[in-house]
């Protein structure tokens, strides 16, 4: 073979190599292209949220609904609260050191939330399309319904949403709540107040005859004066999902929530005795008359819980 061919097979061979080097690297482009992003983690979406940083999380919370979230001897206490705390501290603000606690009515939940006077809301706040528009939500962490709480002098005589619509009962309800837009519906006349509290207060005073609201805050009413009130099971028809309140500007917070809910969620289902449980036996559990489990939460992200290599299921 002379010079010349030697240098055309060379060539001729060094071009072939080159082709297949190039196509191999576009293929490995290719896959890498077709890879997933690495999936964000916990302490990425604390870093977007607006918490990140601050030395106390506020949350706005009841103070006068018992078992569900009540100040008792400046402590406070109640299903909700528990939750709270859980949130808090998965978010790291553990202990009540790091919580600033921010009481508020059923009616002033939305402003707080919207007005930076609150970061979350764990406060019986039932989600629904209208208040979507307002704030976002992280949940739900329970599911309850719509019922009647009555005097025990009255137990026989009030049993139907008809019975309610009679003009001689006194019905009583809080402002702001889904129960006030649901009596309205079934067209019965309600007396609106601040809280359901002040309900409770008239009828033992005699003003009100019947009040009407979440089972979940009944139910606490009724754990205190168990001798002088029923809960009448009445068939309004919808159930209420309770999810804690996030400021509409900030999703990472929402996600965050969403996530650490998941969590517990995935720990009841695995025979963990989940935090959700334990807030729950501690609180309602004895007082509601149907067994409750935690609702799985909607919309949860998937993200590297901390120091995780992987994401939980």
């Amino acid at each position: 073979m002379n010079e010349v061919s030697r240098r055309h097979r060379f060539r001729s061979v060094a071009t072939t190599l080159a082709v297949a080097l190039t196509l191999t690297l576009a293929a490995a482009a290719g896959c890498d292209n077709r890879r997933e992003p690495p999936l964000p983690s916990v302490l990425d979406k604390l870093r977007e949220s607006h918490v990140d940083g601050q030395a106390k999380i506020k949350i706005g919370v009841a103070t006068t609904e018992p078992l569900m979230g009540e100040l008792r001897d400046g402590v406070h206490t109640g299903f909700d609260v528990e939750i709270a705390r859980y949130i808090a501290s998965s978010l790291g603000f553990a202990g009540d050191q790091r919580i600033q606690w921010v009481a508020l009515a059923t009616e002033d939940r939305i402003p707080a939330l919207q007005g930076g006077t609150v970061d979350l809301v764990v406060s019986s706040f039932s989600m629904t399309e209208e208040r979507e528009k307002l704030v976002s939500f992280a949940g739900p962490y329970f599911v309850t319904t719509q019922e009647a709480m009555v005097p025990k002098r009255l137990r026989d005589r009030i049993r139907t949403i008809e019975d309610l619509r009679k003009p001689e009962y006194r019905v009583c309800t809080s402002g702001g709540s889904t129960t006030e837009a649901e009596l309205e519906k079934h067209q019965v006349k309600a007396y609106v107040v601040k809280e359901v509290g002040d309900c409770v207060k008239g009828i033992r005073e005699g003003r009100y005859d019947a009040v009407s609201s979440d089972e979940t805050i009944l139910a606490g009413f009724l754990s205190r004066y168990p001798t002088e009130f029923e809960i009448v099971d009445m068939p309004f028809g919808t159930s209420e999902l309770l999810g804690v309140g996030v400021p509409i500007g900030d999703p990472a917070l929402r996600d965050l929530v969403a996530f650490f809910l998941q969590k517990s969620y995935l720990e009841g289902r695995d025979g963990i005795s989940s935090p959700w449980l334990t807030a729950y036996n501690r609180t309602l559990g004895p007082w509601l008359k149907a067994d409750k489990s935690q609702p799985q939460p909607l919309q949860v992200p998937k993200l590297v819980d901390f120091d995780d290599k992987a994401p939980r299921r």
